[in-house]
């Protein structure tokens, strides 16, 4: 889910993606931060569209400099995607069904669990993550998040067992 959708009718998650652009391809996590800052009290903070705080809290997670900030952005984003619906995130023109969202919030999680030291917990991510990447097509998107899974069970401390 690191691509949020380039609906044209949904004004907020065009301008989360041009967050993502200002800090993936601008390399400007603080300009990023700033604007999801604002974005994110524009929407009513996590009483906001499910989606619209899901793909926020997702992006969000990505510009943090402290990897518990980091951890609870994601986990906003993961209990955001609770609430979607497939109608919704369609009527959005995201390219995913919902089940397609959970492999990469997972993936996230188990990568703040790992740098937090608490490789149960990741691992109980990646299996999450794994569980789901059926949803999940043999695109870019889906090429991207069975990379990062295959990069943490090459971890020594999350890796399979």
């Amino acid at each position: 889910m690191d691509r949020p959708g380039e609906a044209d009718d949904d004004v907020t998650l065009a301008r989360i993606a041009e967050g993502v652009a200002s800090h993936h391809h601008r390399g400007r996590p603080a300009e990023a931060r700033e604007l999801f800052a604002r974005i994110w009290d524009e929407i009513g903070g996590e009483s906001g569209d499910p989606l619209h705080v899901c793909v926020l809290a997702h992006a969000m997670a990505d510009v943090q400099d402290d990897v518990r900030e980091e951890l609870l952005w994601d986990q906003r984003a993961l209990a955001a995607a609770g609430l979607l619906t497939d109608d919704r995130v369609a009527q959005a023109g995201v390219p995913l069904p919902v089940a397609g969202l959970y492999p990469s919030l997972h993936l996230n999680l188990a990568e703040c669990y790992r740098r937090l030291g608490d490789p149960g917990r990741a691992r109980e991510h990646v299996e999450l993550a794994r569980a789901g990447i059926g949803a999940l097509g043999d695109d870019e998107y889906g090429r991207l998040i069975r990379n990062g899974l295959a990069r943490l069970d090459r971890s020594p401390t999350v890796g399979r067992r």
